[in-house]
């Protein structure tokens, strides 16, 4: 019986140590991909209702605020699992008029740790994840450079293949560090990790700037970007006239001491 019992222990060790060692035991930890749910301590910000689009989201009156006073984010049928999703097609935005009517998270966030789930109805449908209201992770279907899909826009591209394509659910799983400061001045730069669909592509990614202009997100006017501040920033949902479907948005904040994002 003994024996039985330390040879079943064993089994069990090497199993473990098998998990650890190829990073399998992290699905365990930290779920990523489409329908990963909320873990303990983080708070769901988009459900796909209006109740919640309400409560937690408000525009961003930046300087090319068009927009009328109430969200014109229209809630829709999810085409996919028939639930509820929030389109990101605001009449305010045809044309492409980015910051006309985008809509921000009315809490503000330093270090986190983020999960987004969108849909593109369209061919070349267009969006975006702004990080603290200043940095763009990129939603564009048919472009795979660095301003495409995926992309930490203008600095770093992603691998087009790992999109699950028009009319189907993706997923940006997210850890964000915060750039840091010393009597005033950046002595860090912002950096990020990020999961789409379940893949990791980008691992530790430093973000030097705002790109896009003052209608881009904060300090996106001070010195053509490069003049990043000390202030904390909402989750950003870009809208430029696109069908582009947002649900399952949830956050956990963190303090990350180091420079490092990996997940």
């Amino acid at each position: 019986m003994n024996i039985i019992s330390v040879k079943n222990l064993s089994y069990w060790v090497i199993a473990l140590f098998l998990l650890i060692s190829t990073g399998m035991i992290l699905f365990v930890r930290d779920a990523t991909g489409v329908g990963a749910k909320a873990p303990e301590g983080a708070k769901v910000l988009l459900d796909g209702s209006r109740e919640m689009l309400e409560k937690n989201w408000t525009y961003w009156k930046g300087p090319g605020f068009a927009a009328s006073s109430t969200i014109n984010w229209e809630v829709v049928k999810d085409p996919v699992d028939g639930g509820e999703a929030v389109s990101s097609n605001d009449p305010a935005s045809a044309g492409g008029k980015y910051g006309a009517a985008d809509i921000v998270t009315k809490e503000e966030f330093r270090d986190f740790r983020l999960h987004v789930e969108f849909l593109i109805a369209d061919e070349g449908g267009n969006s975006g994840v702004y990080l603290q209201n200043r940095y763009e992770i990129q939603i564009l279907d048919g472009d795979s450079t660095d301003h495409g899909m995926a992309a930490v826009i203008n600095e770093a591209k992603a691998h087009y293949h790992h999109y699950n394509g028009v009319g189907k659910w993706n997923a940006y799983d997210i850890v964000f560090r915060a750039a840091r400061f010393k009597n005033g001045k950046r002595t860090e730069k912002a950096r990020v990790t990020l999961y789409f669909n379940g893949e990791k592509e980008h691992t530790n990614q430093e973000i030097s700037q705002v790109w896009g202009g003052p209608r881009s997100g904060i300090d996106g006017g001070n010195d053509d970007g490069k003049g990043i501040t000390d202030k904390p920033g909402g989750i950003k949902l870009q809208a430029e006239g696109h069908d582009v479907l947002y649900r399952n948005i949830w956050i956990k904040e963190l303090n990350l001491k180091k420079a490092d994002t990996d997940f």
